[in-house]
């Protein structure tokens, strides 16, 4: 028997690479028997003959999450951020075919997409859980706005190449006051996403820690540092800024105004996410950033 037989299938709308993948997965699928539901924009891609010619159900994506076994995501690493922030609500199995550019996330090649997803589904696999972090805003003593993130939570200006002034404390002990463009704070996921452009390190995804990248500082003794996953991490807004932004994952963002702290740390529930077995991180990174072959 299958090690997964209710199978949620959701991806990139509008993007005609990944309607032609959504139909050669959902129609072998069919074939073989699975229950399948699609998440509904993404059915709106697909032909209605499709939809019609099987055990074929269309749901929205929280509904998806309490329904499948497993969630198939067609797309870049922002289709998987996007479901991954929604189904780490439930415990199942989350997997990506990479239809985007970079693709850290999504292991799967489209070309060969069912070879290796009907391997996973009969149980060749291996479950990797990646933590995700909270943000909550607090103004004046009361909750003011709350988001959580895979990659990172960023506090910024509202304003382009604008200069803020905050405080980082660790476990409430006083790191550094600073003037910057703001401060990162990534997952181990996010490592390999904005925070490493922004000159922070790479972290091997079973870390139990996080980074703190700051954004163009203005001295030249700040770097990034790497702290403790359990870390309870809290910002103040300097009294004299303008109106700043907490992002997360460039995608939710709340209003940071002066003197307000921002309160990060690890989110109650996690991704699971399913690779194929032959899954190497070290061998992501190589092929992704470019990275040199071996000389002998």
């Amino acid at each position: 028997m299958s090690a997964f037989q209710r199978i949620g299938l959701l991806g990139k709308v509008n993007d005609r690479g990944t309607q032609l993948t959504l139909e050669t997965v959902t129609t072998a699928l069919n074939e073989r028997g699975y229950d399948i539901a699609l998440e509904s924009r993404t059915a709106e891609q697909l032909p209605q003959k499709l939809l019609e010619s099987g055990k074929i159900k269309t749901i929205n994506l929280a509904e998806l999450g309490e329904w499948a076994d497993i969630a198939v995501v067609v797309g870049g690493d922002g289709n998987m951020l996007g479901a991954a922030r929604a189904l780490c609500e439930h415990d199942i199995g989350v997997i990506g075919v990479n239809r985007g550019n970079l693709g850290f996330l999504t292991d799967l090649d489209p070309d060969e997409v069912m070879t290796h997803l009907l391997n996973v589904l009969e149980g060749e696999y291996h479950v990797e859980k990646r933590f995700l972090l909270s943000a909550e805003v607090i103004s004046n003593g009361s909750p003011a706005g709350a988001g959580r993130a895979i990659n990172e939570i960023v506090l910024h200006s509202d304003k382009v190449a604008h200069m803020i002034e905050f405080e980082l404390y660790i476990d409430d002990h006083f790191v550094f006051s600073q003037r910057s463009d703001g401060l990162i704070c990534a997952t181990p996921t996010g490592s390999t996403a904005y925070s490493l452009s922004g000159g922070g390190p790479i972290l091997h995804p079973n870390l139990n820690a996080m980074t703190l990248v700051p954004m163009f500082p203005h001295t030249l003794s700040s770097r990034p540092i790497v702290v403790d996953g359990e870390s309870h991490i809290r910002l103040r807004a300097a009294y004299d800024n303008d109106l700043l932004q907490i992002s997360c994952d460039g995608h939710v963002r709340m209003a940071v105004h002066p003197g307000d702290d921002i309160v990060l740390k690890k989110y109650d529930h996690t991704l699971k996410m399913i690779h194929p077995v032959d899954h190497n991180y070290y061998h992501v990174l190589r092929n992704k950033l470019g990275w040199g072959s071996r000389l002998f």
